[in-house]
């Protein structure tokens, strides 16, 4: 069974980029830069938080495999390009990422123990990539 508090973060981990998309649409031109770069770097925390998950997984292996910990890796990298670059493109790579994490996810999580999380993970990435597109579609 999931545990409640992590279902609740994981919901609440939306806000900031419902709230960003939205945003995007909303704001004078001069504000723009600062909503879509917030975004941008959130999206960039959350990506490698996800990469992240795959190093913690590995370690409470008895003797792991080194694909998690090499992966676990490649998450910040494109979260980081994806902030380096103009918020049009840069939030698309962050929504791309977010799936990918999402697929990488679905092929390794039930290997590590972690399959029950795949359902959130799935809504969670699907509505944050999306988000994601959206502001990118407002620059």
């Amino acid at each position: 069974m999931l545990n409640p508090v992590a279902l609740r973060l994981g919901y609440a981990g939306l806000i900031p980029f419902v709230l960003g998309a939205l945003l995007t649409w909303l704001v004078r031109e001069d504000a723009h830069y600062y909503v879509t770069l917030g975004l941008s770097a959130y999206a960039a925390v959350i990506i490698s938080f996800l990469g992240g998950i795959h190093w913690g997984l590995a370690f409470r292996q008895e003797v792991p495999s080194p694909q998690p910990f090499v992966w676990g890796v490649v998450p910040t990298l494109l979260a980081w390009v994806g902030v380096m670059m103009p918020a049009y493109a840069g939030l698309v790579v962050h929504g791309v990422a977010l799936l990918a994490c999402y697929a990488a996810d679905r092929r390794s999580y039930p290997a590590l123990g972690a399959g029950a999380w795949l359902t959130l993970r799935f809504r969670l990435s699907v509505l944050g990539a999306l988000c994601c597109f959206v502001a990118a579609k407002a620059t």
